[in-house]
C-alpha cells in the first residue's frame, strides 16, 4: 500500500505546518493540527476522507491542539504517554506502532523541544517513507529548548543533540515533515521552505555539522529571542486538554461596548493601519488583522481582561475569532463592525500621525525584534521590542517620538500602547530602516 497523498497545511502567521495523511482508504491521519480545524475539515471533505487518528508530536507551546476534538468526533488520539495528558488519548512510548490499515506509524522518542516529544515514524511494511518531526529535526535547523522551564534550558538542548543524530540514522531518502518552520517563535531562525529529507539535512543542517554536543547546544541557544508571553502558559493547557466549546463573537451595539470598557475590557481594533490612525477609539489597541494577528494579540492583550473587537466590515469575523482561539484566548466578549456608530453617538476619537522617511525627527523608538534591531537601525534608535512594551510604558520619557519597526504596523501597535500608557505627541513611520536609507540617504547602524 502507497500514501496516496501528504497534504501540509501551512499556517503562516504562526510558521507552522500540521499534516492531513490521506490512507488510500477513505481515512486519514491528521498530525499536530491546530483548534482551528477549519482547513483539516475543508481538505478530508475535498478528498472524502474521514480523520480517523489525530496524533500530536508534542505538546505545543504555541498553539492549542485540536486532537482533542477531533477525539470527540471519532478519531483515535496518539500522544506521547510521558506528557502526562488529562484527555482521553493512547499514550506512545518509544518503538510502540500503530497499525494505520497497511502503513504504520512508530513513536520515536526525540526529546529536546519538549521533554515528552515525539517524532512518528511513517512506513509502507519495512520501507519508512517519511518523518513527522515536529519541534526536532527542522529545515536548516531544530527547535528552541527553552520553553519548559528555565533551568531545563541545557539539559533539554543537550536531549536535543542526542535526538538529531537519532533521526539522522533514518535512510537518506526518509521525508522529513516538521511542524515548525521559518516564521515559528518556536524554532531558531530557518529558510523558506518547510520540508526535506534526513539525506539533505545532513549535508546542509548547520547544527548537524558542529564538532560536537557543547558546540551543538552553543549553536542552538546562542540566537534565540524572545516569545510571546502566551508560550508560557499553552502547553499546560494542552496537557489538560483544550476546551471543545468555542465562543462565539457576537455583535454588540455602542452602548454595550462603552458599559464593557467600562468594566475593563479591552478594544482591539484589527482594521488597515491607515483606519485606524485616521480615527480609533481612544485607549484602543491595534492589532490588525493580517496572518500573523494572533501572535501580536496574545502578546500584546491580556488573556484574562474581556476582549471587544473593531473592524471594518470588509474583514472576516470568522478569522477574527479563530485565530484568537487558537492561541486560547477564549475571552471574546464580541465585536463592534465600524466606527460610524460609535462616532455617530457623539463618542470621542484619536488620530495618530503617519510620517515618511522624510519627516523622522527628534527621539526614535524602533519596537522591531533584537536580532532585526541589530541588523540595522537609525542612528541614535532607542530600542525596546514591541512584547515588552507594556510592561515599559509608563517608564519611557514622555516626549514627541517617531515609533517605528520594519513596515508600521508593529509600530502603530507599538504607539496604541504608549498612548493607553498616557504617551502623546506620537508618529508612526510608514516604513522601516531600508526605506529610510533609501529616501533619505542616511546610513542605518548595525549591533546594538
Amino acid at each position: 500500500m502507497a500514501v496516496t497523498r501528504i497534504v501540509p497545511l501551512v499556517d503562516a502567521g504562526l510558521g507552522n505546518s500540521a499534516y492531513l495523511v490521506d490512507l488510500g482508504d477513505g481515512r486519514a491521519l491528521a498530525v499536530d493540527v491546530s483548534r482551528d480545524l477549519r482547513a483539516v475539515e475543508r481538505e478530508a471533505a475535498r478528498r472524502k476522507l474521514t480523520v480517523a487518528f489525530a496524533a500530536d508530536t508534542h505538546l505545543h507551546a504555541d498553539f492549542l491542539s485540536g486532537a482533542r476534538k477531533l477525539g470527540t468526533w471519532g478519531a483515535r488520539v496518539l500522544a506521547s504517554a510521558a506528557g502526562g495528558r488529562e484527555f482521553a488519548h493512547e499514550g506512545l512510548h518509544d518503538g510502540d506502532e500503530v497499525d494505520l490499515g497497511g502503513l504504520t506509524l512508530r513513536a520515536l522518542a526525540t526529546p529536546g523541544h519538549t521533554h515528552e516529544h515525539l517524532s512518528l515514524l511513517l512506513s509502507d511494511g519495512s520501507r519508512p517513507l517519511g518523518v513527522f518531526t515536529g519541534g526536532s529535526l527542522l529545515v536548516g535547523s531544530a527547535a528552541r529548548t527553552d520553553l519548559v522551564a528555565p533551568d531545563r534550558t541545557e539539559e533539554l538542548a543537550r536531549a536535543q543533540y542526542a535526538s538529531l543524530h537519532r533521526l539522522t540514522t533514518l535512510p537518506d531518502e526518509v521525508s522529513v515533515w516538521p511542524t515548525h518552520g521559518g516564521g515559528s517563535f518556536c524554532a531558531a531562525p530557518a529558510g523558506g521552505e518547510r520540508v526535506s529529507t534526513i539525506g539533505r539535512e545532513k549535508t546542509t543542517n548547520p547544527l548537524l555539522r558542529v564538532a560536537g554536543e557543547d558546540e551543538f547546544v552553543a549553536a542552538l541557544l546562542g540566537p534565540l529571542g524572545s516569545y510571546p508571553a502566551y508560550f508560557r502558559w499553552l502547553g499546560e493547557v494542552n496537557r489538560r486538554g483544550p476546551a471543545l466549546h468555542d465562543p462565539a463573537l457576537p455583535a454588540l451595539d455602542v452602548d454595550r461596548v462603552r458599559a464593557l470598557l467600562a468594566e475593563g475590557a479591552q478594544l482591539v481594533d484589527v482594521r488597515p493601519m491607515s483606519r485606524y490612525a485616521a480615527a480609533h477609539v481612544p485607549g484602543s489597541l491595534s492589532i490588525p488583522l493580517r496572518p500573523v494577528f494572533a501572535t501580536w494579540l496574545g502578546w500584546l492583550a491580556a488573556p484574562d481582561r474581556p476582549l471587544v473587537v473593531l473592524r471594518d466590515p470588509d474583514q472576516d469575523g470568522d478569522e477574527i475569532r479563530w485565530q484568537a482561539l487558537k492561541i486560547g484566548y477564549d475571552n471574546l466578549a464580541g465585536e463592534l463592525v465600524g466606527l460610524d456608530a460609535w462616532t455617530a453617538a457623539g463618542h470621542p476619537t484619536a488620530a495618530t500621525r503617519l510620517v515618511s522617511p522624510h519627516e523622522v525627527s527628534g527621539r526614535v523608538l524602533d519596537v522591531r525584534q533584537h536580532a532585526e534591531f541589530t541588523a540595522g537601525h537609525l542612528p541614535g534608535a532607542t530600542h525596546v521590542e514591541l512584547g515588552d512594551l507594556p510592561a515599559r510604558a509608563a517608564d519611557l520619557p514622555h516626549e514627541p517620538t517617531v515609533v517605528m519597526c520594519g513596515h508600521g504596523e508593529r509600530a502603530l501597535g507599538a504607539a496604541s500602547v504608549l498612548e493607553h500608557a498616557g504617551h502623546r505627541d506620537l508618529a508612526v513611520l510608514t516604513g522601516g530602516p531600508r526605506d529610510w536609507a533609501r529616501d533619505t540617504g542616511g546610513t542605518v547602524v548595525t549591533g546594538s
